[in-house]
């Protein structure tokens, strides 16, 4: 599918930013909890693996919250769409790779980034059926890059004392928890998200650091919804761009 539609697949981001999109690459709520929950500063040097349609880079962009930003997806299609959204918006800061992770050598340096965000592939490859179209199924299940490959690249794109921000389903916690560390990546900070309250929760959110100490903080549970609408929090982090983003919760089910 080519990625230049018309403005049916352009969604604003506020501040008079957008995103191109298309059925195979869109964005749900977990991108935009990471992208908030990765706590980024105008001097950061982010690399967002697996960046898809770029809408992590592309809010902290608009939010002046990194340096510069390179996005790395193995699909043609999402890097066709994310560097359109970077030229249309004017951000020549931000590039996007097309890559294999495991291939990435000679693509982006390594050992020099201060950020590096992943919303992965939720299922392990044998963790329930894959759907027949490979793209879908490759965003859903681990089938071009694991959870192990994912957390050593990150390892390798960072300075010593760089952050890794990830977010997870939480069945698969320890698991994610005991890879970083692994890789020298120290938990550092977690937090849970719930759709509301008295629910178990959906997501996970943990940030790691390169060559870090031990010493865990666990923030206080995010609530999607309160009183059957969007919660204060979660209007806070969609901000001006789209309180009645319906269609980013929807996803994110």
């Amino acid at each position: 599918m080519d990625a230049r539609l018309t403005e049916k697949n352009r969604q604003p981001l506020g501040k008079g930013v957008f995103v191109r999109v298309s059925p195979h690459h869109t964005f749900g709520t977990d991108a935009v909890l990471l992208a908030h929950f990765s706590a980024a500063r105008q001097k950061d040097r982010l690399v967002d693996l697996g960046t898809g349609c770029g809408i992590i880079p592309l809010l902290l962009l608009r939010d002046g919250l990194t340096q510069n930003a390179v996005g790395v997806d193995i699909s043609p299609e999402a890097i066709r769409l994310a560097k359109q959204s970077a030229a249309e918006n004017g951000f020549e800061n931000l590039t996007f790779v097309e890559s294999d992770l495991n291939e990435l050598k000679g693509k982006v340096v390594f050992g020099e980034h201060t950020l590096v965000t992943c919303n992965p592939p939720y299922k392990a490859p044998t963790g329930g059926i894959q759907n027949a179209d490979l793209t879908v199924a490759a965003a859903r299940h681990e089938i071009f890059c694991t959870l192990e490959d994912i957390v050593s690249v990150a390892a390798r794109l960072l300075r010593p004392s760089g952050r890794f921000c990830c977010c997870h389903r939480p069945e698969r916690l320890a698991e994610l928890m005991a890879v970083m560390t692994d890789y020298d990546i120290a938990p550092k900070r977690l937090r849970l998200v719930c759709q509301r309250l008295g629910e178990a929760p959906w997501l996970v959110l943990v940030e790691g650091r390169r060559c870090g100490k031990t010493g865990l903080r666990i923030e206080p549970t995010l609530y999607i919804e309160e009183n059957g609408a969007l919660s204060a929090e979660m209007k806070a982090i969609y901000g001006c761009y789209k309180e009645e983003h319906e269609s980013c919760r929807e996803n994110s089910m």
